[in-house]
């Protein structure tokens, strides 16, 4: 029997989390979220495992040779996930010092290889390639192509063109135009790339590097003048001379767990004494984190403890001995050959980014920034460890290790590497972030003497440091560039910066072609027309217009006729919408740039347009995908709960808490502003308990976050038997880390302690600890010190079992001053409790659990801490198990594992913690309104799973009502098993919603949810997958992908871009999310204190993610509607010109004669008609701002592009055609009742008199029409209007002063001529009649939801709910008396609406449940609570809020969602209401004013009130406070519909009010549906 291949016993399908109708498993809340993303995660690190062993005995059952093939194959074609990754490209090496074989050199005796050099350029042109590159982007249009054809026509005169010049000026104007801005917009790149490429760093000179040729320069980087590499430019010399004396005779010290940069010329004494370490803590603080694995702290250098100059000496002394010593043995250590001669002229210095080569080697210093990819060669700790920060990268502070090679880990300087020899054996580059393989080759002496052996070293991505990264908490480090420019890792996950076009302007392409079709048709009828008249004799044309043919061909003539035509019905495509449309782009960019809203005070920056072609894709925005870290979130950790013994501890209400308690129906509405005050007043009363009762000099009150009066009661107390508890878990928390104390001001603030940690989780937990009262002060190799309530323990580090995301935990094992080994052990909950003792207290073990579940379902990240006793024998034995393992060449991780199972059993429970990471302001407020608005929201992180669901439902994103579907498989037949299982779960739960009967009237359902990671994304996102994943994804609410990658992120906009065709907006902060912002349609980069690589590549950048809600939901939809509507006039405005011309054809035998004079045709786009439209598209509203706000439903006809359709392209054509005809023959029918006569007796029938008349009639028309069409009325709008009419006159009057052959005196011929006039109005009357008739009935019996929000606007009182004043000054003040007043940012300073009252009602987040979107416009649902947000600072009162059913009964659709009353849930401490709470439980809410005032409904007919339209202000009644209701009302004011549904009496008992709602739930619905009307 033949063997069976791996893949039939190794792919199984994982059905754990399907059933057996093949649907996935799903959960709901928060907490049963992460236990099964934990779960997951296990099950697939048991099969990876599985498959591994699996593996290893197929390929040991082969032959030899299978054998090697079959390992060669894993070593080169897997990634660090197991499964095959393919990477195409050449291998290279680098040699350093090393001889490169003759087979890789050319005749000149240099590489073959040639690699990129180091500069990088993000810009899309170059001073070369910039005009034709522009040009042909320019001419992608069609009608670009279309206007130069024409220009080239008119150049010769027999087309009827006598002025070419002029001619030509739109085109060119609209090429230079565009071409200046596309400038602009790239020089600002260009300035970033070179400000990059010129950044200074260290490298190592007067040293040959083989790697690259004696003159890497291409021909034309010669004939461009750059300079030879080795030439020293101005801007190098300045930097040497500036560095001179830094750099001179630069020594790098290493020693035992100490190192230092030090240069010759300054004294070891004088620095030494200057900055003398107080204590061995100081001394022996530097570079000891994180531990070695798997336990041994490196000892420090020195143990040197006294002061002043003797320390100094003596460390200066142990310093130069521990060098000396080194270099002693070096001949024998890695890379290193001191047989080897050298030149010895090696030494340190200064040059640029970009001048950097593969094969160069580069000295970093601490907070210096990566120039290129890295291989760490040396560093300045003993065990070659290093640690770099990732925020320019992808966000995040975290702190990343690295590690040297160990052959090339005792490099220490210039001298070492000019004796160092070795060949790195590289992988291709490629963009993955996450994996990197190499070799490192090399020969040193045999053990026994007689010759030379070579070896080998893995270089992995743990070796490898990226470009963009900083070096953080370590003093230097030696790399090796292996990778430069374009070859980096983060440059190839970014891609060529790409020529984003907006969709309208796509979709005018199509609207060009048709006028175009239309134009030919018109062009072909003239041509052959007039060529059968012209082949007609004996005709008036034999006498009168002989001579005036260009040819005696009359095939030639109808030739000459269509192209004269092409020329006369030019504007039929109009050239002038393209340059109208750049000026209305750069105005409505100006209108971004210059909103107060979107500015930040703490960054001093606002909204940036980088794009400015692309304002109308913001409204369209169907999927947006963010980045978590720095995005969605501040990456700032605060401790605000704890679960001791089973007993809570925390008080305060967190954003996430909130959320997650809105989502749960409670209420929380607290007035910010005394929450604030009286958590302030918590935080005094704590610090004052604890400063009382304990000594705490190391306590930051600023930092303080864990506020809790009862804890400090308790931990005071010493009869209570909680007080040991809370010592012991404090405990846990000071000793179970890995984290670093640093104390920046040693001297002049001894007892100000930071500290430093890979993770900013750690950071929080030591750092609540130690403002408890539970300070880690020092850590070094023999000894952990703390204090416990003002008293010093000390213990001894034995073991660190480090955390990673397959353990999900870490421990520490110490001793204490008492010789008992302690583990501390914290981690996940399930993890924890999978290892607790069987004996455990299993009421403790339930009651922390119900904490945990609480803390999670809080949107907050928990972590559970336990811990057990070590006798001496069985730690000893574990020691040697652990040793074993740590030794072991095969299986080393798995051994590990297996090692440290065998000791963290048996736990006991101490506690548990939960941390809140800051979401940034207003996130979940915003994305609520984003989904509010019809757009959906995916999160694309590279965090880990569970991180990644924490956030999401911390921010809203996910809720406890979803049924959230965790997709992780291990191969392609995995994932798609579960991808498939997920549509079946959601084809099953939406079948039986359909079929089931509803009783209740609410509108909320049940949503879905995806978890998707990284490597099963990469299965989902082949060809194969793609259409399943696609159709998961768009069918869920929200889909979240975490672990990664860049491309991958790019990877998965794309996906939904092309597979749905809808438009798309990433955001992001860090340069790992360049390419998805490329991708999208529209990318948003946000700014950081540091810069960001994500604003820089972005289309528009900004400071916060709230932001984003008025840039899409208010500039991104004016934008998109304002351009849909001046694309449609402006089609129209032309076609009523060119076809009033077709018709006269008709009369004059078709020979292309111009109706119209040609001054006319000139003027008609750019002067008589052009200024309306613009100001449509530039200025025009349909809703104002904050009524676009409050109802975000109204962007989704964004959503779905139905604001520019081509029924709408259509319909404004076919209305230009209609009134063409109206222009002509009215005009043409008055002129034909007879010759009238002018005020001089002169006869009225020359052409000039019939064209001039149609052409005003006509002009007046067009700019009316727009007047039609525009929403918004300003003074700026009449202004335009009136003097674009006037305009036309004007030009009649002056140009017929001139002495021309047909014009002259032209107006006082017309002018005075009562025909004249009434034939302008006549026509404009039955032009314009039609569309007036069309838009009446279409707003009042079929209005669109934004006509009825314009309407409430307008003429009813929804200023009044959106606290607005209005502009008359007679209205009676509606303010409440004695509050303050503040002027919105919303408006400009000059805008009279913007004078806003503060509403005294609190701020409320939304509790509508979430609805699918309707594709009718109907269902519009209540206004979304609006925060305020002012300079930055989120304002403790809001601007505007009301509810929903206040307004409800002018609403057009019953789905409208009400607050329903929900009671507090006993011990559930996020139900609990505030003691001070004056809302009403029940539905109203207090509007903001006090006089009764009675409103009519403007629906309404005239003098007849609506019965259901008035708004009655009346007080309620005082409500004494009782035991089941903590609330007390004031005599305040609420708004009620005096004919909608009744309002519930305050003292109606709940089974009255159901009753109520219930009767009126169906009439009041739909009292102002349209059918009503």
């Amino acid at each position: 029997m033949a063997p069976r291949t791996p893949p039939d016993y190794i792919e199984e399908d994982d059905s754990a989390g399907l059933d057996h109708d093949l649907r996935l498993r799903t959960v709901r809340t928060a907490a049963s979220t992460l236990a099964e993303s934990i779960h997951t995660e296990e099950r697939r690190f048991k099969r990876r495992k599985t498959r591994r062993n699996a593996l290893k005995t197929f390929f040991r059952r082969q032959s030899d040779k299978g054998k090697d093939r079959g390992k060669a194959g894993q070593a080169e074609g897997e990634d660090q996930t197991g499964k095959p990754a393919v990477i195409t490209g050449e291998r290279r090496r680098i040699y350093v010092n090393a001889e490169i074989p003759l087979g890789e050199l050319d005749q000149h005796g240099d590489p073959l290889a040639r690699y990129p050099r180091n500069k990088i350029r993000t810009s899309k042109y170059t001073i070369v390639t910039f005009v034709p590159k522009n040009l042909f982007e320019q001419f992608r249009r069609v009608a670009n192509i279309y206007f130069l054809i024409l220009v080239i026509l008119q150049i010769f005169p027999m087309f009827g063109s006598s002025t070419p010049q002029i001619a030509m000026l739109p085109l060119v104007f609209i090429l230079c135009v565009t071409a200046i801005k596309d400038g602009i917009e790239d020089y600002r790149r260009a300035r970033l790339d070179e400000e990059v490429n010129n950044s200074a760093t260290t490298k190592l000179g007067q040293w040959r590097n083989v790697n690259r040729a004696k003159d890497p320069r291409t021909w034309l980087e010669k004939l461009r003048g750059v300079p030879h590499p080795d030439k020293l430019t101005r801007g190098v010399r300045k930097l040497r001379e500036r560095d001179h004396q830094d750099l001179q005779h630069l020594v790098l010290v290493k020693n035992n767990g100490t190192s230092s940069v030090r240069s010759s010329n300054t004294s070891f004494i004088t620095d030494t004494v200057e900055k003398s370490p107080d204590s061995v803590e100081e001394a022996s603080s530097t570079h000891l984190y994180p531990p070695t694995p798997h336990g041994g702290y490196t000892s420090p250098a020195s143990s040197v403890a006294s002061k002043g100059v003797d320390n100094a000496v003596a460390r200066a002394r142990a310093l130069s001995s521990a060098a000396d010593s080194t270099r002693s043995s070096r001949a024998s250590v890695g890379v290193m050959d001191w047989e080897h001669r050298s030149s010895g002229t090696a030494q340190w210095e200064r040059t640029l980014w970009k001048k950097l080569y593969v094969g160069d080697i580069v000295l970093l210093r601490e907070n210096d920034q990566v120039p290129a990819d890295i291989i760490v060669l040396s560093t300045s700790d003993a065990d070659g460890l290093c640690y770099v920060e990732t925020k320019n990268l992808d966000g995040e502070t975290n702190l990343k290790p690295r590690k040297s090679l160990k052959a090339t880990s005792s490099i220490s300087g210039d001298e070492d590497l000019e004796h160092a020899s070795f060949v790195i054996d590289s992988e291709p580059p490629h963009a993955n972030l996450y994996t990197y393989n190499g070799v490192l080759r090399y020969t040193n002496k045999s053990e026994d003497g007689s010759g030379k052996t070579a070896k080998v070293e893995p270089v992995t991505i743990n070796e490898l440091m990226l470009r963009g990264c900083t070096l953080r908490n370590t003093d230097w480090v030696i790399g090796l560039v292996a990778f430069t420019g374009k070859d980096t890792k983060i440059l190839l996950n970014g891609g060529d910066t790409p020529s984003k076009r907006s969709k309208i302007e796509k979709e005018t392409n199509f609207n060009v072609i048709m006028n175009f079709v239309i134009l030919l048709i018109m062009c072909l009828v003239t041509g052959i027309v007039n060529g059968v008249f012209l082949d007609k004799t004996g005709t008036s044309a034999d006498y009168f217009e002989m001579g005036a043919e260009a040819s005696t061909s009359n095939i030639v003539n109808a030739i000459v006729t269509f192209v004269s035509c092409l020329v006369a019905f030019q504007n039929i495509v109009p050239i002038s919408l393209y340059i109208s449309i750049e000026i209305v782009k750069t105005i409505q960019a100006f209108f971004i740039f210059q909103d107060v809203d979107m500015y930040y005070a703490p960054l001093d920056s606002a909204c940036v347009p980088k794009t400015w072609n692309i304002s109308d894709d913001l409204g369209q925005i169907a999927y947006i995908f963010s980045d978590k870290t720095g995005t969605l979130t501040q990456n700032v950790m605060e401790f605000q709960r704890c679960s001791i013994n089973g007993v809570p501890y925390g008080e305060g209400v967190t954003e996430a808490m909130k959320g997650a308690a809105i989502r749960t129906g409670q209420d929380v509405s607290a007035d910010p502003a005394a929450e604030a005050a009286e958590l302030v007043r918590t935080k005094a009363t704590m610090v004052d308990a604890m400063k009382s009762s304990w000594r705490n000099p190391y306590l930051q009150e600023d930092s303080l976050t864990l506020l809790s009066p009862k804890l400090i009661q308790h931990l005071a107390d010493t009869s209570n038997p909680q007080r040991e508890k809370i010592i012991a878990f404090f405990r846990a928390l000071a000793l179970c880390h890995t984290v670093l104390p640093d104390r920046p001001e040693p001297r002049e603030q001894p007892n100000l302690i930071h500290y430093k940690a890979e993770s900013p989780d750690e950071v929080a937990l030591v750092s609540a600890a130690r403002d408890v009262g539970f300070p880690f002060l020092v850590r070094s190799n023999g000894a952990l010190e703390i204090e416990v309530l003002g008293k010093k323990e000390t213990y001894l580090p034995l073991r660190v079992l480090e955390f990673n995301s397959t353990r999900k935990r870490m421990s520490v094992i110490v001793r204490d001053s008492e010789g008992r080994i302690v583990l501390y052990c914290k981690g996940a909950d399930s993890v924890i409790y999978e290892r607790l003792a069987k004996d455990h207290d299993q009421e403790m073990k339930e009651s922390t659990q119900r904490d945990l579940n609480t803390f999670a379902n809080g949107g907050l990240r928990t972590l559970c801490l336990a811990y057990r006793y070590l006798t001496e024998e069985e730690f000893a034995s574990w020691l040697r198990v652990s040793e074993e393992a740590a030794a072991a060449v095969d299986d080393r991780d798995d051994k590990i594992e297996e090692a440290n199972e065998q000791i963290e059993h048996s736990l006991t429970v101490l506690g548990a913690t939960a941390l809140e990471d800051k979401l940034q302001e207003g996130v979940p407020d915003a994305i609520e309104m984003l989904h509010q608005a019809g757009i959906k929201l995916w999160i694309l992180t590279g965090d880990k799973l569970q991180t990644a669901i924490e956030i999401g439902f911390s921010c809203n994103l996910l809720t406890n009502s979803m049924e959230v579907m965790i997709i992780s498989a291990d191969s392609a037949s995995e994932a798609r098993n579960q991808i498939e299982g997920g549509l079946n779960k959601i084809a099953s739960m939406t079948r039986a919603a359909r079929t089931e009967k509803r009783i209740s009237d609410s509108t909320s359902a049940t949503g879905f949810a995806v978890v998707i990671d990284g490597d099963t994304l990469r299965y989902a996102l082949s060809e194969e997958l793609k259409p399943l994943f696609l159709t998961l994804g768009t069918q869920c609410d929200t889909v979240v992908c975490c672990r990664v990658s860049p491309a991958q992120k790019a990877l998965t906009v794309k996906l939904v871009k092309e597979g749905r065709n809808v438009m798309t907006l990433a955001i992001g902060d860090g340069a790992n999310d360049v390419a998805m912002i490329q991708e999208a349609h529209v990318g948003c980069g946000l700014l950081g204190k540091e810069g960001s690589q994500a604003a820089m590549s972005a289309d528009y950048a900004f400071a916060q993610f709230r932001f984003l809600t008025k840039l899409l939901l208010v500039h991104g939809r004016w934008s998109y509607i304002r351009i849909a509507e001046m694309h449609a006039n402006f089609f129209y405005k032309n076609v009523i010109w060119t076809v009033a011309m077709f018709w006269f054809l008709f009369w004059n035998s078709f020979d292309a004669t111009y109706l119209f004079e040609y001054t006319f045709i000139l003027l008609q786009n750019l002067a008589f008609t052009s200024l309306p439209v613009i100001v449509l598209g530039a200025f025009d509203q349909d809703v104002n701002a904050k009524a676009a706000l409050a109802f975000p439903q109204l962007y989704k006809r964004g959503v779905l592009g139905l604001e520019y359709t081509r029924t709408k392209f259509w319909a404004y054509m076919v209305d230009g055609l209609y009134q063409s005809a109206i222009v002509y023959f009215i005009t043409y029918l008055v002129w034909s009742m007879g010759t009238a006569s002018s005020w001089d007796g002169r006869d009225v029938g020359a052409l000039a008199d019939f064209g001039t008349t149609a052409a005003v009639a006509a002009l007046i028309a067009s700019n009316i029409y727009v007047g039609l069409n525009t929403k918004y009325w300003t003074v700026m709008t009449w202004v335009v209007i009136i003097v674009s009419i006037l305009l036309i006159f004007i030009w009649i009057a002056i140009y017929s002063a001139f002495v021309t052959y047909t014009f002259s005196g032209e107006a006082s011929v017309i002018f005075p001529l009562m025909n004249f006039w009434a034939t302008v109005v006549l026509v404009i009357s039955l032009a314009l009649i039609p569309r007036f008739i069309w838009n009446f009935i279409q707003q009042s019996f079929r209005p669109l939801d934004r006509d009825i929000v314009r309407e409430m606007w307008v003429a009813g009182d929804l200023k009044e709910k959106l606290g607005i004043r209005r502009r008359k000054a007679a209205r009676i003040d509606t303010s409440v008396t004695g509050r303050d007043e503040v002027t919105s940012d919303t408006f400009s300073d000059t805008d009279p609406e913007a004078y806003v009252p503060l509403s005294a009602q609190p701020y409320l987040s939304s509790p509508n449940a979430r609805t699918d979107m309707d594709v009718r416009e109907k269902g519009l649902g209540g206004p979304a609570p609006q925060p305020d947000y002012h300079d930055g600072v989120h304002s403790p009162v809001p601007l505007s809020y009301y509810s929903p059913s206040a307004i409800r009964s002018a609403m057009p659709s019953p789905m409208v969602g009400t607050f329903q009353a929900s009671r507090p849930q006993s011990g559930d401490p996020l139900s609990q209401p505030p003691a001070d709470d004056h809302r009403d439980s029940i539905e109203t809410v207090q509007a903001p004013w006090t006089q009764p005032v009675t409103q009519h409904n403007p629906l309404a007919p005239s003098g007849q009130p609506h019965d259901g339209g008035g708004y009655e202000m009346r007080p309620t009644r005082n409500r004494e406070a009782s035991s089941s209701s903590a609330s007390v009302l004031s005599t305040s004011t609420y708004l009620t519909a005096t004919n909608g549904p009744p309002t519930p009496d305050p003292e109606d008992d709940g089974e009255t009010i159901r009753d109520m709602r219930r009767e009126s739930s169906n009439s009041y619905a739909s009292s102002y549906s349209p059918r009503a009307l």
